[in-house]
């Protein structure tokens, strides 16, 4: 989605990029922001499901009496209960989560790799994990903010505290918790960032590669 949305706003295509015709950083950045605002009504509903299953604490022996006995059974509750706007629950939170920091996800990306890499040749293995890495980590430094707010609000209304709304679980929150709420899960969040987005690049990077050589290039 990031690469269509960059082709689209640069007129430009992987290969040219690829051969030293670098996008501009705003493009970057509007590209990735795109393709956040583009996941979030996809992936809402499956995320709320996601974290109410992850907040329940009945042990083997207690399933029969859980809330929620699977995923599809967790989505028909949600439904039942709060109607199709239910699965939305969050949305909000989400997409202020998702839509700058998929814009911010992919310029410490570019960033780096212009650094490390010398002009006019394609990024080397080393440049991608090391620029891959730096890019979770600095995308979910920015993102567990929200992403706190998001996983409050997507319990609201099921067993959770109930919020009106996104501001004012973020008031809530701050008066009674400290500003310091907002960064629970950082640390954790950080540590699995680097390793799984600077894998998650290589392989992006180089299947765009496989794929986009030429005919006479794979032989």
């Amino acid at each position: 989605m990031k690469g269509n949305a960059l082709d689209y706003i640069t007129q430009s295509q992987h290969k040219e990029r690829a051969q030293g015709n670098k996008a501009p950083l705003w493009a970057v950045f509007t590209a990735g922001c795109v393709s956040g605002m583009m996941q979030v009504l996809v992936t809402s509903p499956i995320d709320l499901v996601k974290v109410r299953l992850q907040n329940q604490t009945e042990g083997r022996s207690e399933l029969d009496r859980a809330r929620y006995r699977s995923p599809w059974h967790c989505m028909v509750m949600i439904v039942r209960e709060d109607g199709a706007r239910g699965l939305f629950r969050g949305v909000t939170a989400l997409a202020l989560r998702d839509v700058p920091c998929f814009g911010l996800y992919f310029l410490p990306y570019e960033l780096t790799c212009r650094m490390l890499t010398e002009k006019g040749k394609e990024p080397s293995t080393y440049a991608i994990l090391i620029a891959g890495g730096i890019a979770g980590v600095v995308t979910w430094s920015c993102a567990t903010p929200m992403d706190v707010i998001k996983a409050r609000l997507q319990m609201s209304g099921a067993g959770g505290r109930v919020y009106k709304g996104t501001l004012h679980c973020i008031i809530t929150s701050l008066r009674e918790e400290g500003i310091r709420v907002f960064f629970k899960g950082l640390l954790l969040n950080s540590l699995r960032a680097f390793p799984v987005n600077a894998v998650t690049f290589l392989s992006y990077e180089m299947l765009l590669r496989y794929m986009t050589a030429s005919p006479c290039a794979q032989d």
